[in-house]
């Protein structure tokens, strides 16, 4: 029996694959299966999906299972809880880890359309981006990157959610510039991959809530070559390795690691910039509160205009507005 048939007000639900409920992880919500034109309580919250949850609905070809709108909170929290533990889990099949990657990573890009996007970008872009982003998200699924993308997840989800977005929002600043195929592919793959360097520096630091003391600046200015170090056996160009690299580098040359100046730094690299600088405000961070979007673009403009290239900032102004700069 559908359990939302009696409600005071509709119930809401978004679909989930099968695949990223993982056998013996607690969650605190329910799932529901889409039965008869109703939805049918299939595991309450607080129960652990076992195995044979699994199989059943494998073995009755169920392609997708839904949880309430409202739990989704936890559901993210599940998500972050559980992710990287499954992906490092060697015991389980590459293919099976490759694709609960690919379905974790799929669920972030709809959300930041969804939510971050204005619906002329999502109108005009989704298509291509959403194609750049899988083909990406299929390279890193492969065996060998998998090993060096799934510590990096399992160190901090919410650096690797953070890399998506600026992922996403470089992309469609990309896009604005023209820039070919090949290059919108080797940089974006840039963008996201830009932290994971992060998964050297120690939570401690990551998730201090005070200021950080010089010490632990310098352990974070690390980040960047030790990124371009884990991915150092994987087949990448020079466009992707600039982007790990070269991602905190400032106009004025007050960035790091090599303090390089204005066209020193290539334009996809000032692009990820100003998409990462966006993101970080606007995003709830241990020591600070998530910004709204005009009063995080209005201090970017007026109090790091010095480092951020100006014209880049204002095609992403007009990107985040809907307007077409092609």
């Amino acid at each position: 029996m559908g359990l939302n048939t009696h409600a005071a007000r509709p119930v809401s639900y978004f679909p989930v694959s099968p695949v990223m409920l993982f056998p013996e992880a607690l969650g605190d919500f329910s799932v529901y299966l889409w039965q008869g034109g109703d939805f049918v309580l299939y595991t309450v919250s607080g129960q652990k999906f076992t195995v044979r949850h699994r199989k059943t609905l494998h073995d009755n070809g169920v392609r997708e299972v839904y949880v309430q709108s409202s739990e989704k909170p936890q559901y993210e929290l599940y998500i972050e809880r559980n992710l990287g533990t499954i992906l490092l889990d060697e015991t389980l099949p590459i293919e099976v880890r490759s694709q609960v990657f690919y379905e974790a990573s799929t669920v972030v890009m709809q959300d930041i359309f969804d939510h971050k996007l204005p619906s002329a970008v999502r109108a005009r872009h989704f298509s291509r981006i959403t194609e750049i982003v899988k083909n990406s998200i299929r390279f890193l699924a492969s065996d060998k990157t998998l090993s060096a993308v799934a510590p990096f997840i399992s160190h901090d989800y919410k650096t690797y959610t953070h890399c998506m977005h600026v992922f996403i929002y470089s992309v469609a600043v990309f896009q604005a510039f023209d820039m070919s195929e090949a290059d919108t592919y080797e940089c974006g793959l840039g963008a996201l991959l830009h932290d994971i360097g992060k998964a050297r520096i120690p939570r401690r630091i990551l998730n201090k809530r005070g200021s950080l003391t010089q010490a632990e600046r310098d352990v974070i200015k690390e980040h960047p070559v030790h990124g371009v170090s884990m991915c150092a056996h994987l087949p990448m160009t020079q466009n992707t390795i600039n982007c790990i690299l070269f991602h905190h580098e400032k106009l004025d040359g007050t960035g790091y690691p090599a303090g390089l100046r204005r066209e020193s730094i290539p334009l996809p690299v000032r692009i990820i910039s100003v998409s990462d600088i966006y993101d970080a405000l606007t995003t709830a961070r241990p020591y600070a509160e998530a910004m709204p979007p005009y009063e995080a673009l209005t201090l970017i403009r007026h109090q790091m205009r010095d480092g951020v290239d100006m014209d880049i900032f204002k095609r992403f102004v007009a990107v985040l507005s809907g307007a077409d700069m092609i």
